[in-house]
């Protein structure tokens, strides 16, 4: 497998002051596909943009409400970041209150798929193993095609037309008979036949009939993610306790780590990134469920090859969990010289 030396140019995390206008959010090195904003200083709902569903359309991770096409948030995607409009919902860009976005490259473009037996929008990037996937559900069992070539390690769904249910997540780590909910605390649930109890494929995801990711004529959006060496990594840990807490191998230095129980404990979503902690520890936490303004926690260390936990927070004895990770540097790079730990 081909190693990503330069991780930025597919991922990047972007701070940013609200000034209540209209303001270009730049520096990324790429023209992002799927913008996700939060408010750090105040409690504010999460927004995610992405380019297949077009600027302006907007989507909650901590809530289940359904689709909103709105002028304000990101109403443009440009060639080095995005434009943010505050308006009506004070979350994208009030004046004095700070914003982190988290902003992935897919293509740039869109194109039909019909690898499935359910045509998608696709806009792929087979070099960093993302993609963003729309869809019509069909309300049968079916299968998706995602673009990517390979086969996803994790996928993200929402039905954007039905305000009422959870955001879905499939995970290498718990099989294709359950799933993660990123708007709830909840464990992995027994099966609910949300895949269909079948594994995604280099070419296609599968979905059964259930109406959180494939109800009849409601419009669905993906987010899939496939492993690519020294850019992303997706796996599970199980948690000791201690203040030595756990080490999670990953292969690169992170810039971006999500961690939530999959079994033993009902836990938030943990978002940590390398340009709001920017030294060891990473002790700053934004949560995929939760409006909640930042909080600190003295929890990990960013590594040249992993995360290391120094305590019991999210670190509990005997409990399994669930990871993401994106690279900020690979443990060996361009020069093959390793990447320092920070």
């Amino acid at each position: 497998m081909a190693q990503i030396n330069k991780p930025t140019e597919y991922f990047n995390t972007k701070l940013y002051t609200g000034d209540g206008g209209t303001q270009s959010v730049t520096g990324m090195n790429f023209q992002p596909d799927f913008s996700w904003l939060k408010c750090r200083s105040t409690a504010y709902n999460h927004r995610l943009f992405d380019a297949v569903r077009g600027a302006g359309k907007n989507l909650q991770s901590n809530l289940t409400v359904e689709e909103a096409t709105i002028d304000e948030g990101v109403v443009a995607f440009e060639t080095d970041g995005f434009s943010v409009k505050e308006g009506v919902n004070i979350a994208y860009n009030r004046s004095g209150e700070t914003y982190c976005s988290w902003n992935w490259l897919a293509s740039n473009t869109t194109a039909s798929n019909t690898d499935g037996s359910i045509t998608s929008t696709v806009s792929a990037n087979t070099t960093s193993g993302f993609s963003i996937v729309s869809y019509t559900g069909t309300g049968s069992a079916g299968t998706v095609g995602h673009g990517l070539g390979v086969t996803p390690a994790c996928m993200i769904l929402k039905d954007r037309t039905d305000g009422t249910v959870y955001w879905y997540m499939y995970h290498k780590s718990l099989g294709n008979n359950t799933e993660l909910y990123l708007n709830t605390t909840d464990s992995a649930p027994a099966s609910t036949g949300a895949w269909n109890t079948t594994s995604p494929t280099s070419s296609v995801f599968s979905v059964g009939s259930h109406g959180g990711v494939n109800a009849s004529g409601d419009s669905m959006i993906a987010y899939c993610f496939a492993e690519k060496k020294g850019f992303s990594k997706f796996g599970s840990y199980t948690g000791n306790g201690s203040t030595d807490g756990t080490f999670i191998y990953t292969g690169f230095k992170p810039a971006f780590f999500i961690t939530k129980a999959s079994a033993g404990d009902t836990t938030n979503w943990n978002i940590y990134d390398n340009k709001r902690s920017t030294y060891n520890a990473v002790t700053k936490i934004l949560e995929t469920n939760t409006s909640n303004a930042e909080q600190t926690y003295s929890t990990i260390d960013f590594l040249s090859n992993g995360v290391k936990f120094r305590g019991s927070q999210y670190n509990s004895s005997g409990v399994t969990y669930i990871t993401m990770a994106f690279a900020e540097s690979p443990l060996v790079g361009t020069n093959n010289t390793p990447a320092t730990a920070r």
